[in-house]
């Protein structure tokens, strides 16, 4: 199984601009310009709330996924609400399954908080940052995390730390399972997996890992004739006992449903 980091080597990617791809980003800075311009008018109660801006969260991503014509296909269960969900990581387009699905608060590297104009997003909905070679970040962050669990809304952590090809699963990091654990918090094993046209490959034009540049990925993906994410969920399971070994189940059950095997149970 190959590893993945931040800084492992990564195909070249082109500059691969098409009439397709530059509409689809244009309609995805309309859609953006709408939803700040929501944001701003949205009741300050709603603005300073982690539901409310899950939800303005939520209905942003909905937009963009239109924008890229992007077909979510949830097979089995549609996604819970009010739980600390553990997928896979492929790509920045992850963020914007998951949050269509449901309200949901994101734990996200700190560097996210620099990028154009995901990073603007990412803030106002409320992202929690974190520096994940830093010990006391990681806990810092994780006595941020009761307060999202207790709005109801679903919390995604990147157990995995980076993204990958999509191929398989790297191993999950235990740390951030800490204050599950310490709660009891209930934890949904999600799997997705990106689907494209004949002739073009996921593991690249989809999938964003390594040392590939940001801003000729997303032209490039915004080209794709279409894309379609499959999103399979197990069981929902109670944090507790070892955190190394609850992150090692974790990551068995996810690996088995990006497979589509049959060791990962259903409700």
């Amino acid at each position: 199984m190959a590893v993945f980091g931040p800084n492992t080597p990564s195909p070249p990617i082109p500059w691969r601009w098409s009439l397709r791809g530059v509409g689809r980003v244009a309609a995805l800075l309309g859609g953006a310009g709408g939803s700040a311009l929501e944001y701003l008018r949205m009741p300050r109660e709603e603005r300073t709330s982690v539901a409310g801006k899950a939800r303005w969260l939520q209905r942003t991503c909905r937009r963009a996924l239109r924008a890229f014509k992007i077909e979510v296909v949830a097979e089995g269960e549609a996604l819970p609400h009010g739980v600390m969900l553990a997928p896979n990581h492929v790509s920045y387009m992850d963020i914007l399954v998951l949050s269509a699905l449901a309200p949901t608060v994101f734990v996200a590297k700190s560097e996210v908080k620099g990028w154009p104009l995901f990073g603007w997003f990412a803030r106002m909905a409320g992202t929690l940052f974190i520096r994940r070679q830093v010990r006391a970040d990681v806990v810092r962050v994780g006595e941020q995390l009761a307060p999202v669990m207790a709005a109801g809304v679903n919390l995604v952590v990147f157990l995995e730390g980076t993204s990958t090809d999509g191929q398989d699963v790297n191993p999950f990091r235990p740390s951030m399972l800490e204050p599950a654990v310490k709660a009891s918090w209930p934890l949904c094993p999600v799997a997705l997996r990106y689907e494209v046209p004949a002739g073009r490959d996921a593991t690249w034009e989809v999938a964003w890992w390594g040392s590939m540049p940001l801003l000729p990925h997303v032209i490039g993906f915004a080209g794709l004739e279409w894309v379609r994410v499959h999103v399979r969920r197990a069981a929902v399971l109670t944090a507790e006992g070892d955190r190394k070994e609850l992150a090692a189940q974790l990551e068995a059950q996810v690996r088995a449903l990006l497979h589509g095997e049959s060791g990962a149970r259903r409700e």
